[in-house]
């Protein structure tokens, strides 16, 4: 996945992670794989918890970062991507990304915020075809 998103040159201005050790790793890796060097946070705030508690750490995050990727767990992020739009999303899978554009002005806005999902990609996409520049990394 994180190949996917580095050759799409798709990269965060900060990475916000569960600090439960697997999502560590995932953000880790993907950090590494899209060659991001900024700053990732671990935080026991995202571990199981409720869509209301991602929000609020969203609402304290600084408005100098456009781009925030979050790693986090099921079913709270499912739950957090339908309070944020209308159309029909039934699951996020496992390392499933989701890109969601927010109708904000602040992170302090998010409360309310609307949404709309410009992309949503899954490990399941890859599995009869991964394009060649993914293949490459893998080796």
């Amino acid at each position: 996945m994180g190949s996917y998103l580095a050759l799409q040159n798709i990269k965060p201005d900060l990475i916000l992670s569960s600090a439960s050790l697997r999502t560590q790793l995932t953000a880790d890796g993907l950090a590494e794989q899209m060659k991001y060097d900024g700053p990732i946070e671990y935080m026991d705030e995202l571990y199981l918890t409720k869509a209301e508690m991602i929000v609020n750490v969203l609402s304290l995050q600084e408005d100098k970062y456009d781009t925030i990727f979050i790693v986090g767990h099921n079913p709270s992020f499912t739950e957090l991507i339908k309070n944020f739009q209308d159309e029909n999303f039934m699951k996020l899978p496992t390392l499933g990304i989701v890109a969601m554009e927010l109708d904000i002005d602040s992170w302090a806005d998010i409360e309310g915020g609307r949404g709309k999902i410009k992309s949503f990609i899954s490990p399941k996409q890859f599995r009869y075809y991964i394009p060649k520049q993914i293949r490459d990394t893998l080796t």
